[in-house]
């Protein structure tokens, strides 16, 4: 039985490389994937999937009005599709978090997500909080803070390196606008 995962992290704990490696496990075993990301996301180039460490893959992009079963299902009914692979999985919204799983109930096509939990203000996004909640596992990827203790929390700054305290949620960057902290460091940081 296919099954939902959820793998969540704050910013440079190597989600993207772990998606693009779970990836090449199945590809090199001769099974098909569907990749998907944020069409949002265009740092490494419209629908490309790109890690720190410069591993990169063509990417499916989506929108907030894609119907992410229905992409899947087309495909599979013409050629096996043996895993979901999806990036910026925070960036979902809570109906196709849905639609993934289903993919995995209906279609029996695991479905591997990787993405945020929180914001820059420590608030759950849409995608992520339907994640958390329906997901079958939920697998926490590591970053570290500066302290050396586990980091949870995205802190945003601006061009002078001062944490940023309002704006959009959505706000695409990477290390020149978001620190991995912890909690401790993070609200410190913020009261200031």
């Amino acid at each position: 039985m296919a099954k939902l995962y959820f793998y969540y992290a704050s910013m440079n704990a190597g989600k993207s490389t772990t998606l693009l490696q779970a990836d090449f496990n199945y590809r090199e075993r001769g099974m098909r994937t569907m990749l998907f990301t944020a069409a949002i996301d265009a740092r490494e180039g419209h629908g490309r999937i790109g890690s720190r460490i410069g591993l990169s893959a063509e990417a499916i992009p989506f929108e907030r009005s894609t119907d992410l079963f229905a992409c899947v299902t087309r495909e599979h009914a013409t050629h096996s599709v043996h895993c979901v692979l999806v990036d910026e999985a925070q960036f979902l919204t809570a109906e196709q978090v849905g639609q993934l799983a289903a993919l995995a109930d209906k279609a029996d096509v695991p479905v591997l997500a990787y993405g945020l939990r929180t914001d820059f203000q420590g608030e759950l996004f849409e995608g992520a909080a339907r994640l958390l909640a329906i997901s079958d596992a939920l697998i926490e990827l590591k970053s570290v803070c500066q302290c050396g203790r586990k980091a949870t929390m995205n802190l945003c700054v601006d061009a002078e390196g001062n944490p940023v305290h309002e704006g959009r949620q959505t706000e695409i960057g990477g290390n020149d606008r978001y620190v991995a902290l912890c909690r401790r460091h993070f609200t410190e940081a913020m009261e200031r």
